[in-house]
């Protein structure tokens, strides 16, 4: 399911981005995303707003382990660490923070989950998804446990994606 898809299944979704990257533009800001589970359809649905390259910086898809490591700098100790791993608070924290980095921007959402249908490891089912923000401020994340299949999933997590998005703008007025 790609963002077209999911746009048009909800269109108060573009609404949302829509309103996501006016705030952004009205502080001057601009945005980016690290993203594993979604495969980029974060970014996608922001990027489908017209006029959104003033904002969005760009998205790092790092779907793979080694990528979180090598370009976002995701540490071994997260990301080797059974207890921790690719799907924890530590992960998605560090994936932000090196998208701000790696990107140049002001803010940076990050998502890394387990959108199923398989996947699932001993205490994080599929539907088990980490999401963080990064600011100057600092750094914000929620766990999710969603339900239903692959591509309602990872249409949660882009609606999820986005509302963090919009409290971390709304934080810095």
């Amino acid at each position: 399911m790609g963002e077209r898809s999911i746009l048009a299944e909800d269109p108060s979704l573009f609404v949302a981005c829509e309103e996501l990257l006016g705030l952004a533009r009205e502080r001057g800001l601009t945005l980016g995303c690290a993203e594993s589970c979604t495969g980029g359809l974060v970014c996608g649905c922001l990027t489908a707003v017209p006029g959104s390259s003033d904002v969005v910086r760009g998205s790092v898809v790092s779907y793979a382990v080694p990528v979180k490591r090598s370009v976002l700098g995701v540490s071994a100790e997260v990301l080797d660490d059974p207890t921790l791993g690719a799907v924890s608070r530590e992960c998605a924290e560090q994936m932000a923070s090196g998208a701000r980095r790696v990107l140049g921007c002001d803010v940076a959402v990050s998502v890394t989950g387990i959108a199923g249908p398989g996947g699932a490891e001993p205490g994080k089912p599929v539907g088990t998804v980490w999401v963080a923000t990064s600011c100057d401020r600092g750094t914000l994340s929620r766990v999710f446990h969603f339900e239903g299949d692959r591509a309602s999933v990872r249409h949660q997590v882009v609606r999820a994606a986005v509302d963090m998005l919009r409290v971390a703008f709304m934080e810095m007025s």
